[in-house]
């Protein structure tokens, strides 16, 4: 005869009080802890790659400054351009370089930026390349 042969074929007790749990929300209990929130995030953050600024050369700037006087002179028909533009990273140091795409308006030479039509602002120093589409 074993240990517990006298109550293993007793039915299950269910309180009269209390809704019974379902498996899913009785799995939850047993789910795993995160006891290092944010360490995740943070192994991602530190592994993400940036690039550093590069300086663009005399004859590089020449070229810019050559078109952004064409698209001042030409900004009543809002040439379409695309700018390779530097955009610092906000959490580490350097940043990546990114293209972007839109209709010219204007130059700020008070704020130093080029301004699109749709608001969009990109600082002057960081413009590596301005094509027009």
């Amino acid at each position: 005869m074993g240990k517990y042969d006298d109550i293993i074929n007793l039915p299950h007790h269910q309180s009269d009080h209390r809704p019974h749990m379902s498996l899913h929300d009785r799995a939850a209990q047993f789910s795993p802890f995160a006891a290092l929130t944010g360490y995740e995030a943070a192994i991602e953050e530190a592994g993400r790659l940036t690039e550093g600024f590069r300086e663009i050369d005399e004859g590089e700037k020449a070229a810019l400054d050559e078109t952004l006087s064409f698209l001042e002179a030409n900004k009543g028909s809002r040439p379409a351009i695309e700018v390779l533009h530097f955009v610092p990273d906000e959490k580490k140091a350097g940043g990546s370089y990114v293209t972007t795409k839109g209709e010219f308006w204007k130059v700020d030479r008070n704020a130093k930026e080029m301004v699109l039509s749709d608001g969009t602002r990109i600082a002057l120093g960081g413009i590596a390349e301005i094509r027009l589409s």
